[in-house]
């Protein structure tokens, strides 16, 4: 449960990046399924996001912040800011984007399920480990990733208690460069099941 569902324009301010671009990992039916499953559990839905860090904002409520691994640029003044990264560049640590979140400081009094989703951009085949940690929760993510183009890394963190602080995180483990644009950190997306169609008698 959260203490307050007003919607104070949090994140705006950073999302810069429309995420409509990003071909997305988890279709209407993935999350449909997810949900008949009892995967994401119960709590409030939200239409907007809790919290969005990126390049022109590291930093959010309590505890919630942006860790930037072996980035070769942080260009803050494009259309679309971001940080630029590449293993190549990297030979002894590999680049990652790492986001830290303290649920309580949003107002969270209960159990709640959280989903981070990492906006980037490869330039040639690349391959991310995705990562994270729920404390007494699990974490939902793909073993690794594998892609080109813009796309979305979902990572899943379910059960948090409120007081924990959690994170969630990208890894490249493969390829050349990369560019991580925005994280946004929301509950589980409203899905509706299809209602069954009657032919009639």
């Amino acid at each position: 449960m959260f203490s307050s569902d007003s919607d104070d324009g949090r994140g705006d301010a950073a999302e810069t990046v429309a995420f409509a671009e990003f071909e997305t990992d988890l279709t209407a039916e993935d999350w449909a399924t997810k949900r008949r499953a009892g995967e994401l559990g119960r709590g409030p839905i939200f239409w907007a996001p809790i919290e969005v860090l990126a390049p022109v904002k590291t930093v959010g409520k309590g505890r919630t912040n942006l860790t930037l691994i072996r980035p070769t640029i942080l260009q803050t003044d494009a259309v679309e800011p971001y940080a630029g990264f590449d293993l190549r560049e990297s030979p002894n640590r590999n680049p990652a984007v790492s986001v830290h979140f303290n649920p309580g400081a949003y107002g969270a009094t209960g159990v709640g399920t959280y989903v981070f989703t990492f906006a980037v951009e490869a330039y040639t085949r690349t391959a991310f480990s995705p990562t994270g940690y729920a404390g007494s929760g699990t974490v939902d993510a793909p073993g690794s990733i594998r892609f080109s183009g813009r796309r979305v890394i979902t990572i899943i963190l379910r059960d948090v208690q409120p007081g924990q602080d959690t994170w969630a995180a990208i890894e490249q483990t493969s390829g050349e460069a990369w560019s991580w644009f925005s994280t946004r950190i929301s509950h589980p997306p409203l899905v509706f099941d299809p209602l069954p169609i009657n032919p009639g008698p």
